[in-house]
């Protein structure tokens, strides 16, 4: 389970089939006091991946610096680059995504709500982590 703000617009590609996939990277933000007492932020960077519905979901209503719950599984795969160097990435498969922006409009339904045929995903009224110009990007 994650909670932060994307660091760039979903990349979404389709693949044979038409099964959409999109990537993005999530900066989480931890901060604490150190025993001087001055405040410490810590931003860590994970790559999310959303399948299909999630992926067009990510598509339509997520950009940089969207503030996005996710709940997903961690995925590492390895490969050969050209010169034959192992390498290795660590992924977030997402698997439920909430998102937690505030609406622009009140009175309207929020995006994601079933209006929209996404039942099952819908945004939640929680308050900011923070303020999107507080990001580190």
């Amino acid at each position: 389970m994650l909670i932060g703000n994307l660091g760039k617009d979903p990349d979404v590609q389709y693949l044979e089939g038409n099964i959409a996939v999109a990537k993005f990277p999530l900066a989480t933000t931890e901060t604490f006091k150190d025993r001087a007492g001055k405040l410490i932020s810590q931003t860590e960077w994970h790559t999310v991946v959303l399948w299909r519905g999630l992926a067009e979901l990510a598509q339509k209503y997520l950009h940089k610096g969207s503030l996005v719950y996710i709940e997903g599984r961690l995925k590492t795969r390895s490969w050969e680059d050209k010169e034959g160097n192992k390498k290795f990435a660590t992924e977030v498969v997402g698997d439920n995504l909430i998102m937690l922006d505030k609406r622009a409009d009140v009175s309207g339904p929020a995006p994601g709500s079933g209006e929209h045929g996404m039942e099952g995903l819908s945004s939640v009224d929680i308050p900011p982590i923070g303020d999107a110009n507080d990001l580190p990007f």
